[in-house]
């Protein structure tokens, strides 16, 4: 059996990777916050930073953290900054869990281009949803992830369940 997941070689050949670590249009975390929220496929802002599902993800719900500042160390976050990416990502962990009862989480930054930052000039954390075997033979064999859900419609979702409070 052969399952197609285009999505994955897109990243592979780099769509959507900026050709620098600068800020502005080349780098997609800082031309996301322009568009709309559906479009983007943010599912909550807050002052200093927002959550955004992943294009390419490891698991249905994958999100990552974003500071809407373009910096690429966690040091240089300002206080704010990492008041509000910890808010986010507390409410993420409760939004994934009512939409879709996550297990647990993975939660962590990769710090620079040889540490695995696919885009390392712009700092973003991701929140990666387990569950109980969620690891079976597709990723751990195959190497391909099955994604049961279109992005737009886990979107909705996590927005419409998204905590008001941290």
């Amino acid at each position: 059996m052969r399952l197609w997941t285009p999505h994955r070689m897109a990243y592979i050949e780099g769509e959507n990777k900026p050709t620098s670590d600068e800020a502005g249009v080349g780098c997609p975390f800082c031309r996301l916050p322009g568009l709309p929220d559906s479009d983007a496929l943010i599912v909550h802002r807050r002052a200093t930073a927002y959550a955004v599902l992943n294009l390419y993800p490891y698991n249905p719900g994958h999100l990552m953290v974003v500071p809407f500042r373009h910096v690429a160390d966690y040091t240089e976050l300002t206080g704010d900054e990492v008041a509000d990416a910890a808010t986010l990502t507390r409410q993420a962990m409760r939004a994934i869990r009512t939409v879709s009862g996550a297990h647990g989480f993975n939660i962590g930054m990769n710090q620079g281009e040889i540490a695995g930052a696919g885009i390392a000039g712009h700092l973003h954390q991701h929140v990666v949803p387990r569950w109980s075997g969620d690891t079976n033979f597709m990723p751990a064999i195959a190497h391909t992830k099955v994604l049961p859900q279109l992005l737009p419609d886990t979107r909705a979702l996590l927005a419409k369940s998204w905590p008001s409070e941290p």
